[in-house]
C-alpha cells in the first residue's frame, strides 16, 4: 500500500481512513468478538459505515486511522479513531478495534493505543477519554499502558442487543502527562 502513514511504531503503522477500507471495516465490525465491546450490536452495513465516514470523519469530527501490520506488508488489522467531543477540538473519545482474529494477542492494541495518544498530543488535543466494558480486562491493562485511568463506573449499560453490563469511563490528561514526562 502506499498510503501515508501517519504514525508508526515497532509492529503497527497507522493510516488514515480512505473509502476504500468500507468492506474491511463492515467486516470487522459485524465480527462477534468485536462486535461484542461495543454498545451498538446491530449488523453493520455497508450503508452505515458510509454515512459515518461522510458525517463524522470526512466533516472532520473524527480523525479514523487504520492500524497495519508492518511485518505483513501493511496489512490493515483493525481501526483506531478520535472523535471530537467539545466544540474547540480540546476533547476527543478514543476507540480501538482490531479486526483480524490473528492479529489479537500481539501487542498491537498496546503499540496503536501509545502511537493514537502521541498523535493526540500532536493534534494539541488536551484530554482523551474512552468507555470500556469491565470485563475487557485486556483492553483496559493496555488503556491505563498508554496513560489511561478510570474516572467513572458506569452500571448496567444496555447495549443496543439488550444485554447489559457494567462498563468503565477512563481519560488521559495529555497536557498534565505531557508536563510530567
Amino acid at each position: 500500500m502506499d498510503e501515508k502513514m501517519i504514525k508508526t511504531g515497532e509492529q503497527v503503522c497507522l493510516r488514515l481512513i480512505t473509502g476504500n477500507d468500507t468492506d474491511l471495516i463492515v467486516k470487522w465490525r459485524n465480527n462477534e468478538r468485536v462486535r461484542q465491546n461495543f454498545v451498538y450490536r446491530v449488523p453493520f452495513t455497508r450503508e452505515i459505515h458510509e454515512n459515518w465516514l461522510q458525517t463524522q470523519v470526512f466533516a472532520g469530527r473524527v480523525v479514523q486511522m487504520i492500524i497495519c501490520e508492518k511485518d505483513n506488508g501493511n496489512r490493515p488489522v483493525g481501526s483506531v479513531y478520535l472523535k471530537y467531543i467539545t466544540e474547540d477540538k480540546s476533547e476527543a473519545e478514543y476507540g480501538v478495534f482490531i479486526g483480524e482474529d490473528d492479529a489479537t494477542g500481539k501487542g498491537y492494541g498496546n503499540e496503536t493505543a501509545r502511537l493514537a495518544v502521541e498523535y493526540a498530543r500532536d493534534l494539541g488535543l488536551k484530554r482523551l477519554i474512552l468507555r470500556a466494558f469491565s470485563y475487557n480486562s485486556v483492553a483496559i491493562k493496555s488503556y491505563e499502558n498508554a496513560g489511561f485511568r478510570e474516572y467513572q463506573k458506569l452500571p448496567m449499560v444496555e447495549c443496543s442487543d439488550g444485554i447489559k453490563s457494567d462498563m468503565i469511563l477512563m481519560e488521559n490528561l495529555l497536557q498534565t502527562e505531557r508536563a510530567n514526562s
